[in-house]
């Protein structure tokens, strides 16, 4: 055979080949397939053994504590009160960790279960002991707040505390909801969890919101209303969320003897669960209405209004059910800017449909405020050329007044004479206390023929120093007198 024929193969060689390597590829595939569905049963499983925990539920520990929690009378009652008071001080004093310490020891977490159980069961009678209770717990606590907050010293400030539990939003639902789902859990846990507890009744708030309310009856009925709505919103999803969870956990439900008896109660519980839903649902919606409205609210403003550095904005007003907004400027508003405006808010889904108002203040348009600044500065420098010159001629009264009182002692004494500017002003350096000093001769006559000159001074002191120490100044001022004035006698005359 010949070189060039050496490495030849027949066709069914090559077919044979290309054969096997297509098995090979598809035993890849086939090892591949496996292998996923290997990772993702693994995983599947893994999940399932993480998020389940109906295997560690315990039906009747968690049925008879909650039962246990829900009725209100003895310590329980003064518990709730001393809460209220506790989270009413917090609350007036601005402390978050009072209130906080308040929310843990309140007991009013124990009939919100137990309605939501009570309804998830069809037990008509646990749930009349749950609103009753809970009635009555909301009735002890909105009276406590309200005696403190009326009576109590300084107890009508609003506080930031306060102020935050009478706006709720979206935020507070899934607060509610979630916490509630998380208070639920655990309470079915066999070996409940107390931190969760804790937790749960510190992020759902149910205590302030009802202190709020009791400052509201006392000082401001909307505070009343936003404060109960807050209230009503976190006792509604509570009571939502325990009764989801003990569906999906498929708790029991309460079966009657009579048959009749079980079909009304099934009706009255569903009932019931539907009203409690009802509202949940609406208010749900509300807010998620209510943020888009306030999400595409804010960006207009601060894409359309706050950027634009020529209006002088000075402040909008919503009124989301009138659909309808207010804008105020410190300045005159073009009319091509209002339609511009106009034209802006119909890009934005949520208020497409509000109507625009824009309030101007044409007297302070920009060119006239700027007429008016520089008014403002010709006057005040016509006032500092005054000033100036006003400064000029006191001055140079200053030194003829100066002059003048040269001259006077000049022509009055002698050459030996002291000059009085320079005595008075040596004598207040040396007696500090001197609030008047005068000074002259006086001719006198003791016999009424022969006539003497003597030196008098003409003093007044401070008032608040006593006549002992004024006489001893004085006497000192008299030595000071006769040795400057070469003197023998100097007469001290209080003024």
């Amino acid at each position: 055979m010949s070189d060039e024929h050496k490495f030849n193969f027949s066709e069914d060689e090559e077919k044979q080949q290309q054969a096997n390597k297509e098995k090979a590829v598809e035993e890849k595939k086939d090892a591949v397939k496996q292998d996923a569905k290997g990772l993702f049963a693994s995983i599947s499983t893994f999940l399932q053994e993480l998020l389940d925990f109906r295997d560690d539920t315990d039906r009747d520990a968690t049925i008879a504590a909650i039962t246990a929690d829900i009725p209100f009378k003895g310590a329980t009652a003064w518990i709730l009160i001393c809460s209220i008071f506790v989270a009413s001080i917090g609350l007036n004093a601005n402390s978050t960790a009072v209130v906080i310490g308040a929310m843990l020891i309140s007991p009013l977490m124990g009939p919100i279960l137990g309605i939501g159980m009570s309804i998830a069961l069809n037990d008509i009678d646990t749930l009349k002991k749950s609103l009753i209770n809970l009635a009555t717990m909301i009735v002890l606590s909105l009276l406590t707040a309200f005696l403190f907050f009326k009576f109590f010293p300084s107890a009508d400030l609003m506080t930031n505390e306060l102020f935050g539990r009478t706006k709720p939003d979206l935020r507070d639902v899934l607060i509610a909801f979630f916490g509630g789902a998380a208070l639920i859990i655990a309470r079915t846990k066999k070996g409940t969890i107390a931190s969760v507890i804790f937790g749960v009744a510190i992020a759902t708030a149910l205590m302030p919101p009802l202190c709020t309310a009791g400052y509201g009856l006392a000082h401001d009925w909307e505070v009343f209303v936003g404060a109960m709505y807050l209230f009503t919103i976190n006792t509604i999803f509570i009571a939502l969320a325990t009764f989801l969870v003990l569906k999906v956990l498929r708790f029991p439900m309460l079966k009657y003897a009579n048959s009749k008896k079980r079909k009304r109660i099934a009706q009255m519980a569903s009932l019931i669960a539907i009203l409690v839903m009802a509202p949940a649902i609406w208010t749900f919606m509300n807010f998620i209405t209510q943020s888009g409205l306030e999400a595409d609210y804010n960006k207009f403003l601060k894409a359309e209004v706050e950027s634009n550095n020529e209006l002088w904005f000075q402040k909008a007003i919503p009124h989301y059910d009138e659909k309808e907004i207010i804008l105020y400027f410190n300045g005159e508003v073009t009319d091509a800017t209002v339609a511009d405006l106009n034209n802006e808010i119909k890009t934005y889904e949520k208020i497409k449909d509000f109507k625009l108002v824009v309030k101007g203040n044409k007297n302070r348009s920009f060119d006239k405020i700027s007429d008016a600044y520089d008014r403002a500065i010709k006057d005040l420098d016509q006032k500092d050329n005054i000033i100036n010159g006003l400064q000029s001629q006191i001055e140079a009264l200053q030194n003829n007044i100066s002059n003048l009182n040269k001259q006077i002692e000049s022509k009055s004494n002698n050459k030996n004479a002291v000059s009085f500017t320079a005595l008075s002003r040596d004598a207040k350096i040396k007696f500090n206390d001197l609030e008047y000093f005068g000074y002259g001769k006086m001719l006198e006559s003791k016999d009424f023929i022969n006539i003497d000159t003597v030196s008098v001074a003409n003093v007044r002191w401070k008032v608040e120093l006593n006549d002992s120490l004024v006489l001893l100044k004085e006497r000192d001022l008299q030595k000071w007198l006769k040795n400057e004035l070469k003197v023998d006698t100097v007469f001290i005359k209080r003024n």
